[in-house]
């Protein structure tokens, strides 16, 4: 990774100094034209005017959105174990404007020592994981779906993982979803509440078809949430609210579920998880029913995505329904390849800007217990900063299913400071996409 341009100075009491952008930063109520320095890893000043002089470096950021470093609550980073799932975490972070990422459940209880070692630690990318709710984690991208029953779970094993890696793990991920409902009931979930419940941890649920129903089964999709959502404690997060997939937020009649309200207003939180999943349709109708996303996870995954550095692509996305051995079927819609591409997609469903960076920043911070430490700009915070450019013109988004909704503003990552290192967002995955109207 390539470090930004910066002019040096030999005396001074900063490292760098970020000068003349527009700091937004929620969880003080900051917005406003500042400069902010760093040092020793760490932020040590946000004020109207630092001298150019008292940093050894400085960047020009004028006229950019400069926030807390980016998290993205929902990555797939588990590169080579997860099969082609699994993606770089340096693609999907520092290389794409985002400081931290949360790998959700590629990792489980038996694969978590090789997570540590092969990922997070050699990664650039703060790695941060929610473990699987598998002994096994999601090997090959959970297209073996015989693996993620109640006999392929150990809640003794998941408690253990996660009280030997508090500094990685900070939470469970588990699936509430059709395919699984139908073969196990909310059996598995059950078994991560358990777990969650001794270690002291919230879960993640994947709502939203993922799995084919077992043979001979049919399952009515709107039966699903009203036996997930009541086990559910504050601070738990249901995913997924905008999918395209039938058992989820959204009914057959285009209503959000009761419940869904009322997990809301005890405490549980919900993530976007954008991925394959997005329905603009769906979007609408949650928002206006009221409901706000808590965090923005991107769910950048292989499976819309080859060849990277080269920037070539593949067809696009994968039919969920597929079967252990089948060839994967693509059925189109809109690849996602970065946060700020989700960020993009909720400025245009109607979210303001300030919002949204709560979205990625405080708000992150609240759901991985790391307040003060990240998601914020406060001095002694860590020198994690995401620096982006707005760009104002007509742009069209696509969702999963192809639907468009055109864009009046972009955001484009330009760097990102990960404990004060200033890397340059030059990802691939930044390719993928808004399309400009000429």
């Amino acid at each position: 990774m390539r470090p930004a341009r910066a002019r040096a100075n030999a005396d001074s009491r900063f490292d760098l100094l970020l000068r003349g952008g527009r700091v937004v930063d929620p969880a003080r109520d900051l917005d406003a034209v500042m400069d902010v320095a760093l040092a020793g890893g760490r932020v040590a000043a946000v004020a109207a005017s630092i001298p150019a002089k008292a940093a050894r470096r400085t960047v020009n950021v004028r006229d950019r959105l400069v926030i807390p470093g980016m998290i993205d609550t929902h990555a797939h980073v588990y590169e080579h174990v997860t099969g082609s799932f699994g993606l770089n975490p340096d693609l999907v972070g520092v290389r794409a404007g985002v400081t931290t990422v949360v790998d959700q459940g590629g990792a489980g209880p038996l694969t978590l020592t090789g997570f540590r070692k092969f990922i997070a630690e050699p990664a650039t990318t703060r790695v941060l994981a929610f473990v699987s709710n598998y002994l096994v984690g999601g090997l090959v991208g959970h297209r073996y779906t015989a693996l993620y029953g109640p006999h392929g779970i150990d809640v003794r094993e998941t408690v253990k993982a996660i009280e030997g890696n508090r500094d990685l793990v900070k939470g469970i991920k588990a699936h509430g979803e059709v395919g699984g409902y139908s073969r196990w009931g909310v059996e598995t979930l059950r078994l991560a509440k358990a777990a969650s419940r001794q270690a002291k941890v919230p879960v993640y649920v994947h709502l939203g078809r993922l799995w084919a129903e077992a043979d001979g089964t049919r399952i009515d999709p709107d039966t699903v949430v009203p036996e997930v959502v009541p086990l559910l404690d504050p601070g738990d997060i249901l995913a997924h609210p905008f999918t395209k997939n039938a058992g989820a937020f959204v009914s057959r009649e285009g209503k959000v579920h009761p419940l869904i309200f009322e997990a809301v207003e005890r405490g549980v939180h919900i993530d976007v998880g954008r991925g394959g999943h997005m329905s603009f349709a769906a979007a609408r109708a949650v928002l206006d029913a009221g409901l706000r996303p808590f965090t923005v996870g991107g769910d950048v995954h292989g499976y819309t995505i080859a060849r990277l550095e080269d920037g070539s692509w593949d067809k696009g996305y994968f039919d969920e329904r597929e079967r252990p051995g089948e060839a994967p079927r693509p059925i189109g819609g809109a690849r996602v390849g970065s946060l700020v591409q989700v960020l993009d997609e909720l400025l245009a469903l109607g979210l303001p800007l300030i919002d949204v960076v709560r979205m990625v920043t405080a708000n992150a911070a609240v759901l991985l217990g790391l307040e003060g430490e990240v998601g914020t700009l406060a001095p002694g915070a860590a020198g994690d900063v995401s620096v982006l450019a707005v760009d104002e013109g007509e742009w069209i988004l696509s969702d999963s299913l192809g639907v468009e909704l055109r864009a009046t503003m972009r955001l484009r990552p330009e760097i990102a400071v990960r404990g004060g290192v200033v890397y340059q967002a030059d990802s691939p995955l930044l390719r993928a996409g808004a399309r400009q109207v000429a």
